[in-house]
């Protein structure tokens, strides 16, 4: 029985390589995004910015796909003190890993034109603020969220537009309690099929 379990294991792992490697795909991307507070300070109220993004992800599958990327990513938001005294930009800026499943409603990514919906979670690992008189040591240093998204694929280009909810709050400090993050991002890229 031994004997035959590591020849199963090996065709297996060659089956599943090569199916793999004939539905990989490699998105260079670029975007947008609107970071949004879930709260706003005691003393004032804060208003989206645009920021962006730079970077890629990797897709595996056909129908029903998997994706991993990561992202530079930019986020802006503005502060403004109730009586218009004191108004900054609280700007962020980390490496998002997200990691997603998604699903091809029409057409299967090698066509022309495809339809995606697709929905996962993320990790936006602060590497720099500018925030006033708040440091990097005021913001929790890793934001989890979820998000939702959809894609449209043209050819080899695709427009992704996907709307995140943070689970963790933007800042550790009491008096910059503005909650957790809301991000609408929106990328653009190319979509070079293996």
């Amino acid at each position: 029985m031994k004997n035959i379990i590591l020849p199963v294991i090996v065709f297996s792992f060659l089956f599943l390589a090569g199916n793999t490697y004939a539905q990989l795909e490699i998105k260079p991307a670029i975007g947008i995004n609107a970071t949004n507070f879930s709260e706003d300070p005691a003393n004032g109220e804060t208003s989206a910015n645009i920021g962006w993004q730079l970077g890629g992800t990797i897709s595996f599958g056909d129908k029903l796909y998997g994706e991993g990327g990561i992202f530079w990513t930019y986020k802006s938001n503005e502060y403004k003190s109730e009586d218009e005294t004191v108004k900054f930009n609280t700007e962020m800026s980390g490496i998002n890993i997200p990691i997603m499943l998604g699903y091809h409603l029409l057409g299967k990514g090698a066509g022309s034109f495809g339809l995606r919906a697709f929905g996962g979670a993320s990790v936006l690992i602060l590497t720099q603020v500018d925030a006033l008189e708040l440091t990097k040591d005021d913001f929790n240093k890793a934001s989890w969220g979820v998000f939702l998204g959809a894609g449209l694929d043209f050819s080899i280009l695709f427009l992704d537009v996907k709307y995140e909810w943070a689970l963790t709050d933007v800042s550790s400090v009491s008096s910059f309690n503005v909650g957790k993050a809301t991000t609408l991002f929106i990328n653009a890229g190319a979509r070079l099929s293996f």
